[in-house]
């Protein structure tokens, strides 16, 4: 296996795990008050989105060739990091 399908399967894995998170949290959110609600969905709203730039990235990488992947990891790394940064934040909002 190369190190770019190495890359690829580790991010698709972690995009899983990822998505998993958002459901559990989408459903707690259906079970607290309306304000709380409110501040629960703007943060599914910016995990979502960031969740959709990730996959993004990763069809990216999947698609280029040769070398040209590592380019596109720098992009693919920043929009990992951004959505692990939403998720720490929506779980304070979430009280995690």
């Amino acid at each position: 296996m190369s190190k770019k399908d190495e890359y690829v399967e580790k991010l698709k894995l972690q995009l899983d795990a990822w998505s998993a998170d958002i459901d559990e949290l989408e459903a707690r959110a259906r079970k607290v008050d309306v304000e709380m609600r409110s501040k629960c969905d703007e943060q599914l709203v910016i995990l979502r989105a960031r969740r959709d730039e990730a996959k993004n990235k990763l069809k990216e990488i999947q698609e280029s060739a040769g070398e040209a992947w590592q380019e596109l990891r720098k992009g693919g790394d920043m929009a990992w990091d951004a959505i692990k940064h939403a998720l720490v934040e929506a779980r304070k909002k979430f009280g995690e």
